[in-house]
């Protein structure tokens, strides 16, 4: 066979021709190149006398034929103290001399001298590149920038028996990182392992210790739903050309050194216990640089070019034809210009769905600064502010820091935290001398009357966590607080046939309201998210399939960097490899002679809260969380990993904690150190608890906001939570979770997640789960796995369905919504504003007061859900029906006031007592996610109405409830069982009784009950066949309901007359 061109130097040679032929790059001369300085002095030199003569002919005179050692020390001095990323931005002065060692774009294309300064920057590939005086290594493939090397390639060829690993492993072994070529933030940004098909990237060489990430596009491409790795090439050619053809490419490597790579330092507080056993505080420092991987150029170019290409297309038309100013040019282009397939998205909201693991904090740095520095063709900035919209205090110092060690953008940098009050963020507003704002979303809502005229203004408005409260009022006065509504009263007043002017004089807050409302010109949404919710695809995402009616549409992400990629590629753990569940079955009976009669409902929750508050279940929980902590937890991650409990809550995590640590002090144990975290205080046996009060315990003081602190240390290892650091806690050494919760959607997804973040010694995960079925936990996943689609979207015309509902019950007027909303408006008038507004209901309440129970019941829902909706439809359209915003005004305050449907509580505690409850441990399961996208369905408004209040006799309630738990069903098999019961009590208890007490209990569970069962089961079957297909589809299903019911109503009428 002939192999002519498949060795490694064809492969060279190939990616050489492209650089040099199509990528902007000229041949390195390894003959200029100084070993020992790791620079090429004559290339370097030539710039600068072709970009700065008047400053080198300073220079010259000044130092003379000593000119250039000056220059390079100078240059590596700067280098060493601030590093080459630094120099490469700034330059240094000398003597009141400025020096540039690189140009990059300008922000204007208008200016002629920075244009050829750019130009003018030499790019060079060099093969086979010789570095070290010290031995005769080559590195396949160097590119230099102005004679600085900044990018290093080791390049393997599957077709030659090696890959990308052998290029890792070469980097690690063969190079030292002290040659002044490697050395951290002085020459190499960048170190790349390149083969056929997968490429690598690190951009620091520490011998073994080298970490490589992957610098791939993804198993369908950048953006795309997939996996790890690259698509194959429908155009033939190399599956890695990427690297070379978008990334490397002149104009995108010099783009990455200006807009994206970035020195970062980490300053991290920990907790640490000297050798004389002494705690004290020490802060480490960690320095990085960052490259960006694939993903995130790939966003961030695209949103770029989208927002630019849509919004001042019709702007540059016309500058076009008299500047000649070309897209082509443009700095945002060079990623695109060699990117095959460039997005073309129309309007202005961006849902971004990336994955935890994906980098997101510095993917909305560098949108941040982009959006913040980008300009249209007339040298006009875009945005007058990009405002990001965080909850996280560590993105907000993360921002600050990257965005700050960029080229300078004019304007300032704020952060609104939560020692600065609500008018600070309004001054800032309307100063509009502010290029990003960092804040919160609750802001809004408290500033939005007190800000200015938008008109003329635009804003980009970026979100971290967009799950969350998008569709709220806090949302809603965002919108008021930024939008230009001059465009939307020009649409209102054509759709009235109106005069604009006329309409100005009568720009009332109400107006106003509803101007603000829906989708605006000026505002640009850019909402980053994993886990994003119906409303959230419906209102940031894209419509990609035009439906032939609005439930018909499909919606879904603008760029997706999945679950699954990030799992494959490392960068997040598989939290459902390891997934043991365990089965809880138990026996309640009751403790009284008599059998009083409960309803159903109520009464099966005290039961079933009376077994799962009993202290004997508390201990036998707690005694398999420590000991499988002990098993499991203390052997993974060299003896360092952490643990959680999840509970059911507050007064849950109090006893767990106290409980841990009594097993702990009576099996003397002391290797499990627990900590707990709940809010406000629970009190328990008499004693008033809090969570200071509980982790000081010790003798340590430890505070809320000192709790992550201490947990990080080697101080604890086991965190005990209620409604706590389920979200948004990052904790790389945790890898066991006790779950003791009922879990669903995104809230079991946020939750497991805590378990996901790399470390170094994390090889696994393992979460034990008392209350979930694999099942169920996979249904959560699935949807947010790959990508997330939305089908059946929701129609905004629900609003006017609930309206009319309520109208039918003829609480209030419209007159009553036109009054209070008069009230409302001239409150700040009216010395007593709380007694004037409640007075205004008090008729209305008194009507719904006079209302049946189930009627309350079903209009408070719908009162509900006419708010919720309107508040969701306000995001998405504008309606300008002022009649229906008054009616949400008065329903909104209403609702506040109107009685809660009442719940029916009952205390059984001293009428049951638990027989026994037996936890019995389950296989352990890798939960396999499906590989198909699992689309969500959008929010449908259900019909309410109280449940019926079905009464049953205490021992009849108890044996369903032992029924269900002694079986293992679960809440879905809950309609087959009771209802099975309940006719067997109604149709055959004579016989049942008889039979009992006729037979023995094998007798009667094997001969006489599966005949009268399989009668009633099939009668039940023909009633509700939806409801009970799985007992008759499913054989074992069916067996275990039968001789569950059969020994439960066996043991329950054995020695009852009949």
């Amino acid at each position: 066979m002939d192999t002519t061109g498949l060795k490694e130097k064809n492969f060279e040679a190939d990616i050489e021709h492209y650089l040099l032929t199509e990528g902007g790059y000229t041949p390195g001369n390894q003959a200029t190149y100084d070993k020992e300085r790791a620079i090429d002095m004559p290339v370097l030199v030539s710039f600068i006398e072709k970009t700065q003569p008047k400053a080198w002919k300073r220079y010259t005179t000044k130092y003379g034929d000593k000119a250039e050692n000056r220059l390079y020390r100078l240059f590596q001095e700067n280098v060493t103290r601030y590093g080459l990323i630094h120099v490469l931005r700034k330059g240094i002065t000398d003597a009141g001399i400025p020096i540039r060692f690189c140009y990059f774009a300008p922000a204007s294309w208008l200016n002629d001298e920075l244009v050829a300064n750019y130009r003018a920057n030499i790019l060079t590939v060099t093969r086979q590149f010789a570095y070290s005086v010290h031995n005769r290594n080559t590195i396949d493939m160097v590119l230099s920038l102005n004679g600085i090397p900044v990018v290093a390639l080791e390049l393997k060829n599957q077709f030659t028996g090696q890959n990308i690993e052998n290029s890792k492993r070469q980097w690690r072994e063969d190079r030292d990182p002290q040659e002044p070529l490697f050395r951290f933030d002085n020459r190499i940004l960048a170190y790349f392992g390149v083969d056929l098909y997968e490429v690598a990237l690190t951009t620091e060489l520490k011998r073994e210790k080298t970490f490589f990430i992957p610098f791939n596009q993804g198993s369908n491409g950048a953006g795309q739903v997939g996996g790890a790795g690259n698509p194959e090439r429908q155009d033939g050619g190399y599956v890695t050309s990427y690297l070379w053809e978008h990334i490397l490419n002149r104009e995108m490597l010099l783009a990455i050194l200006q807009r994206y790579i970035s020195r970062q330092q980490e300053e991290k507080l920990k907790i640490v216990v000297d050798k004389h056993g002494q705690e004290k505080e020490v802060t480490e420092t960690s320095v990085k640089i960052i490259f960006p991987r694939y993903h995130q150029l790939d966003v961030v170019e695209k949103l770029v070019a989208d927002t630019y290409r849509n919004h001042t297309q019709e702007a540059d038309n016309e500058d076009r034809e008299t500047t000649g100013y070309s897209l082509a040019a443009e700095p945002l282009g060079p990623y695109l210009a060699h990117c095959p397939t460039p997005r073309r998205h129309t309007g202005n909201n961006f849902l971004i769905q990336h994955s935890a693991g994906s980098g997101k904090s510095n993917s909305i740095a560098w949108l941040t600064y982009r959006l913040a520095s980008l300009q249209n063709a007339r040298q006009q900035n875009m945005f007058n502010s990009v405002f990001v919209i965080t909850d996280r205090r560590v993105l907000n110092k993360q921002l600050q820091s990257t965005i700050l060690g960029f080229d300078h953008i004019e304007g300032q940098i704020e952060t609104i935290t939560d020692n600065d009050n609500s008018e600070k963020l309004a001054q800032i507003i309307n100063n509009d001398n502010s290029r990003i704002v960092i804040t919160t979303l609750h802001r809004f809502p408290i500033i939005y009357k007190e800000l200015s005229s938008r008109s003329g203004k635009r804003y980009a408005i970026v979100i971290d966590e967009a799950h969350s409260s998008q569709s709220g009022k806090s949302a809603e006065k965002l919108k008021a607080a930024l939008a230009d509504t001059d465009e939307a009263l020009r649409e209102y007043a054509e759709q009235e046939e109106l005069e604009v002017e006329a309409l100005e004089k009568k720009r009332d807050a109400l107006l106003e309201d509803l101007l603000a409302q829906g989708q605006h010109h000026n505002l640009y949404f850019y909402a980053f998210t994993a886990t994003p919710k119906p409303k959230t695809l419906q209102t940031f995402g894209e419509l990609v399939e035009k439906g032939e009616t609005p439930e018909k549409d499909r919606y879904a992400a603008y760029h997706t960097y999945s679950m699954l990629q990030a799992i494959e590629e490392g960068f997040i753990m598989d939290v459902l490899k390891y997934y043991t569940t365990y089965e809880t079955t138990y026996e309640i009976t009751k403790s009284i002679e008599n059998d009083p009669s409960y309803e159903e409902t109520p009464a099966t929750r005290a039961i079933k809260a009376y077994h799962d508050n009993h202290q004997h279940v508390i201990e036998q929980k707690t005694a398999i969380v420590v000991e499988k902590f002990r098993e499991v937890t203390l052997n993974a991650m060299q003896g360092k990993a952490k643990a959680m409990l999840v509970c059911p809550s507050r007064a849950h995590a109090v006893r767990y904690f106290l409980q841990i640590k009594r097993y702990c002090a009576e099996h003397h144990i002391d290797d499990v150190k627990p900590m707990v975290a709940f809010s406000g205080v629970v009190s328990y046996e008499g004693i008033e608890y809090t969570e200071p009060k509980l982790n000081s315990a010790d003798g340590r003081n430890i505070s809320e906001s000192r709790l992550p602190l201490y947990f990080a240390s080697d101080l604890y290892n086991l965190l005990v939570v209620a409604d706590k650091y389920q979200t948004g806690f990052d904790e790389p050494r945790l890898h066991t979770m006790f779950v003791d919760k009922k879990l669903k959607n995104v809230k079991a997804v946020q939750t497991l997640s805590r378990l996901n973040r790399w470390h170094k010694d994390k090889k696994d995960t393992y979460v034990l789960d008392f209350c979930n079925t694999p099942e169920e936990i996979k249904k959560s996943f699935e949807p947010f796995y790959k990508g997330t689609e939305l089908i059946k979207p929701v129609d905004v015309n629900y609003v006017y369905t609930f309206r009319q509902d309520i109208q039918m019950y003829h609480l209030w007027s419209e007159a009553d919504e036109q009054r209070f909303y008069d009230l409302l408006s001239g409150i700040e008038k009216q010395k007593d504003r709380l007694g004037a507004l409640s007075n205004a209901f008090k008729s209305t309440i008194a009507r719904y007061e006079a209302l049946d129970e189930e009627k309350r019941f079903a209009v408070r829902s719908k009162i509900k859900n006419f708010i919720r909706f309107y508040a969701y439809m306000a995001q998405i359209e504008r309606t300008y029906d002022k009649s229906l915003y008054k009616a949400y005004v008065y329903a909104d305050y209403l609702y506040r006031l109107l009685p809660k449907n009442a719940k029916t509580r009952v205390d059984l505690n001293k009428q049951i007592m638990l027989l026994y409850s037996k936890i019995t441990e389950g296989e352990t399961v890798s939960i396999t996610l499906d590989s198909h996208v699992k689309p969500l369905e959008g929010e449908k408004p259900k019909g309410s109405k109280p449940q019926t209040a079905k009464k049953d006799l205490l021992s009849q309630i108890i044996d369903k409830v032992n029924l269900m738990y002694q079986g293992n069903f679960s809440e879905s098999d809950r309609v087959i069982v009771e209802t099975i019961y309940d006719r067997m009590v109604a149709t055959e208890k004579k016989k049942l009784t008889k039979q009992a007490n006729n037979t023995d209990a094998k007798q009667f569970e094997e001969s006489i009950f599966p005949h009268i069962f399989d009668e009633v089961a099939r009668t039940c079957y023909v009633e509700q066949m939806d409801s009970f297909g799985k007992l008759f589809e499913n054989p074992d299903f069916y067996k275990n309901v039968m001789t569950q019911m059969a020994q439960i109503i066996y043991e329950s009428y054995k020695g009852k007359r009949y």
